[in-house]
């Protein structure tokens, strides 16, 4: 492949692994803000989903604003974002300083992970468009990788006799460092050229056949040139664009298949998971160490199967690896669900005394008490402790308190993510990117990732409700079941879309009338 292809499209979706980061730190993060701020389930979803909230609404913007000034200083501005977000978050002295940083970061990835795929496609080729625009998905876990890790050393080497990190500064540090990266991202941008359906968009047909050679080559190059110039001879991007035009009868299958794989994308639960992995891995009671470390491997895992998602989408195509990996998603959150209802919690009078922390004696009238369920447990030991002193200390409660097949909720977990990253999480932006005509391309993503960051922010705000009043098991199992549906409904609708050109997409499914 194209070297210098690839090092446009890495650059360009670094603002995958910035969010990749923002998601996979602020799981860490949670663990030490969220008592020292003394925050409630809805205020820690607040915090964590804030994000998302303000993302929806630059998904829905971005690509149009795209059209009009491009992508490429759209994307700068982007980076600008981010880097503000990570000085103000790790400067934050309240809890509304904090969720406005973050809300400041989210409109950057939510501009982003529109324009990072649309841009990609619209320099790719059509036999290397799959892998290129799944390289914004290899650099979201290559974020998370880089996150979980950075929690894990932050995590490890705040202890007692550290006295640079403590439990009140170690969290700053953790959000800080993500502006290492946002500065790297913005100097990058510079070195990139504008995309060319974009100069043809706007006129500029010289400009374009000129990115066009220095990209492909004067051979495919020509190629691209006159697939275009084809494409638009029709004079059909002359005409002006309203938003209800997308509901015209010639677009309507294509948004009916963008919605309802943006929709499955965040509805079955990958941000809740991505976002509260410390939080899921502390239920299971191995502890805050371990729970730190599984997020590590829950990233790796996310990296290789990324991976094997760039080197089958090309060949295999989209629609097998969406199916494969939705049944797969639902297989595995339906694990998570039976590995949490088997679980039992008990403390013991021993146990107890071992606690370190100072109020740990308020929970000897529960000693002994055997419970069946999670939520009658954590509710009866926030009652004896209190909010902020479970939330500070529930790492060491619900390790000593738990029997659980740990083993079985890490596979269905890592089943899950593995399933995800091969499948909607690259898939789902590369069909983004084909399945509409250049003239709406930015209008129907921005739609479509709006909906779909609408859910996102919906399923990270209310997951630590889910978790307090519903239970792990419940939750898990509908998320499950959501997964199940979509699979379902995907093997009925789901096109192929491998192989072709833009331009032959738009001829394949939009209806001429």
């Amino acid at each position: 492949m194209n070297k210098k292809l690839v090092f446009i499209a890495f650059v360009v979706s670094l603002g995958g692994f910035l969010f990749g980061f923002d998601a996979g730190i602020i799981s860490g993060v949670m663990s030490f803000a969220g008592p020292e701020f003394d925050l409630s389930d809805i205020q820690s979803g607040w915090v964590v989903s804030s994000p998302s909230f303000a993302a929806m609404f630059a998904m829905l913007f971005s690509g149009r604003l795209s059209d009009a000034i491009g992508r490429k200083k759209i994307l700068i501005f982007v980076a600008f974002l981010y880097a503000i977000s990570a000085v103000l978050s790790a400067l934050s002295t309240s809890y509304e300083m904090l969720y406005i940083a973050r809300i400041i970061g989210g409109l950057a990835f939510g501009a982003a992970l529109v324009l990072a795929p649309m841009y990609i496609a619209e320099i790719s080729s059509a036999e290397n468009r799959g892998k290129l625009v799944s390289i914004q998905q290899l650099n979201i876990v290559f974020g998370f990788f880089a996150a979980f890790l950075s929690n894990y050393f932050f995590n490890k080497y705040n202890t007692p006799e550290n006295t640079f990190l403590t439990d009140e500064n170690v969290w700053r540090w953790m959000l800080g460092v993500e502006l290492i990266p946002a500065m790297l991202y913005f100097i990058s941008l510079f070195f990139i050229p504008k995309s060319p359906r974009w100069l043809y968009l706007k006129g500029k047909h010289e400009d374009a056949k000129i990115v066009l050679v220095q990209i492909h080559g004067r051979v495919k190059g020509g190629l691209e040139i006159n697939s275009i110039e084809e494409n638009i001879s029709a004079d059909k991007y002359k005409t002006p664009l309203k938003i209800k035009d997308l509901l015209k009868r010639s677009l309507r299958f294509i948004l009916v298949v963008g919605l309802i794989v943006g929709v499955l994308q965040q509805i079955t639960g990958i941000n809740a998971v991505y976002f509260y992995a410390t939080s899921i891995f502390k239920q299971t009671g191995i502890g805050t160490d371990a729970a730190f470390s599984s997020g590590v491997l829950l990233s790796t895992i996310s990296v290789i199967f990324t991976f094997i998602a760039i080197y089958l989408i090309d060949r295999i195509g989209r629609r097998p690896l969406l199916l494969i990996g939705t049944a797969g998603i639902s297989i595995s959150l339906l694990l998570c669900a039976y590995g949490f209802n088997q679980a039992t919690y008990q403390l013991s009078q021993e146990k107890i005394n071992q606690f370190e922390f100072s109020d740990s004696k308020k929970l000897l009238p529960l000693a002994d008490k055997i419970y069946d369920n999670d939520i009658d447990f954590q509710n009866d030991i926030k009652s004896a402790l209190g909010n902020k002193a479970y939330n500070k200390n529930d790492g060491a409660i619900l390790e000593a308190a738990t029997t659980i097949n740990a083993n079985l909720i890490l596979i269905g977990i890592l089943g899950f993510i593995a399933c995800f990253a091969f499948s909607l999480g690259p898939v789902m932006w590369v069909l983004l990117s084909e399945l509409y005509p250049l003239k709406y391309r930015g209008l129907a993503i921005g739609l479509i990732a709006f909906i779909n960051s609408l859910i996102s922010s919906f399923v990270q705000l209310i997951f630590p409700w889910e978790l307090s009043n519903l239970g792990n098991a419940l939750t898990f199992f509908i998320f499950g079941s959501i997964a199940l549906i979509g699979f379902f409904i995907l093997l009925k609708i789901l096109p192929e879309t491998k192989g072709k050109s833009l331009e032959e997409l738009e001829k394949e499914f939009v209806i001429t009338t």
